[in-house]
């Protein structure tokens, strides 16, 4: 509310040299790339539920837990399409 007329900027000058860690490789053998490019992720669970209105309209959206090689990582996804590809979430 009160900073809300400030942008979102990124500052060149609020970088960081990179320390390097082990822990941040994936193993190569680890990663399965399909022929399109593509690398399979399944989602793991589902940590919440969100309602946006759109004028007249209303979209639910849930956060979706992704698993796969390269970790875990959230998204939001409209409810009715992960019900329609994956019924046992």
């Amino acid at each position: 509310p009160s900073l809300s007329n400030l942008h979102d900027v990124f500052h060149v000058s609020q970088l960081r040299k990179y320390v390097a860690d082990p822990s941040h490789v994936i193993e190569a053998d680890d990663v399965q790339v399909r022929d399109n490019l593509t690398v399979e992720t399944i989602p793991l669970r589902i940590e919440g539920r969100e309602v946006k209105k759109l004028r007249n309209k209303e979209i639910v959206l849930v956060k979706v837990v992704w698993g796969g090689t390269a970790g875990e990582n959230a998204t939001w996804e409209l409810e009715s399409k992960m019900k329609d590809s994956y019924p046992e979430l």
